[in-house]
């Protein structure tokens, strides 16, 4: 599948997720454009800010260090990596890809054999393959463990991701109970909880509190996406403060379900292409 060219695949992968054809030539709702982004809107400067250890220069650059989650280490592999230096509480991601999150609670009953059996996978996967995301590709991949921290749940630390389109802020995604049950509710920049849905289930009896510090996040979401069609800038809120958490530029992949094809349309209404920089 790998030799595949880049949009013969995503069609059929399109497909396959969907269950629907993929309009690369008009395209029209927000996964068609975000597919079409990947194939067709390749700006070098996307791989950096894709990437979980160089976009904390580009942070430090437009907001500043202090909205960086403390960094503990960064290695190239687990074998460099000595456990007995890590604090008793700390997070271990890779840099490459998305999901290859370790959370380490109490050193002193963590599985490091286990952890670093996952970190080691992950490192030899390139994650573009998969969904043609074109910002993985050339991605170095390494190992960075930050500090790790909670908001006012005490017991995880939820994501505000805020999509914005062409530096504008319009929608927010609360992700909670991600290691237990996993949920998503939706938000607009006003903190009104919508009816939609995308990919998981929405709970309208879980009540999220307006994070005091909304309005600097959505004023920073403005700064890092000024000029890009399409990306989601992630943030935490923790005792009030903002702290920076990644950038995603193809939501789900590109593949995401919605609740409607009328909402994924009103969204995709919102994503301006540009010009095509990539044949």
């Amino acid at each position: 599948m790998k030799k595949l060219p880049d949009r013969k695949y995503i069609e059929m992968l399109y497909y396959v997720r969907l269950g629907e054809h993929c309009d690369l030539n008009r395209p029209e709702t927000f996964n068609e454009k975000l597919n079409w982004l990947k194939l067709y809107d390749r700006d070098p400067k996307y791989t950096k800010m894709a990437d979980k250890y160089e976009v904390r220069e580009y942070i430090r650059e437009k907001l500043g260090e202090e909205y960086l989650i403390p960094l503990i280490g960064v290695w190239d592999s687990t074998k460099e990596i000595d456990p007995s230096a890590l604090p008793e509480k700390f997070v271990l991601k890779c840099t490459h890809d998305s999901a290859s999150v370790v959370i380490c609670r109490d050193r002193a009953s963590f599985d490091f054999d286990e952890a670093f059996r996952k970190l080691d996978e992950a490192l030899s996967r390139n994650y573009f393959y998969p969904a043609r995301e074109w910002v993985y590709k050339d991605i170095r991949p390494r190992i960075i463990a930050e500090e790790y921290m909670t908001d006012e749940s005490g017991t995880e630390l939820k994501d505000y991701k805020i999509f914005n389109f062409g530096g504008k802020p319009e929608l927010i995604q609360v992700d909670f109970g991600r290691f237990v049950h996993h949920e998503r509710n939706l938000y607009s920049t006003e903190w009104k909880l919508l009816p939609e849905t995308f990919e998981y289930p929405r709970n309208g009896s879980v009540q999220i509190e307006k994070p005091e510090n909304l309005e600097e996040m959505l004023r920073f979401a403005a700064i890092l996406s000024e000029g890009i069609p399409s990306v989601r800038t992630d943030f935490y809120s923790i005792n009030g403060r903002t702290y920076f958490g990644e950038i995603t530029f193809y939501q789900e992949g590109g593949f995401g379900h919605f609740s409607s094809k009328e909402y994924a349309e009103k969204l995709g209404e919102l994503i301006k292409l540009p010009e095509k920089k990539h044949e």
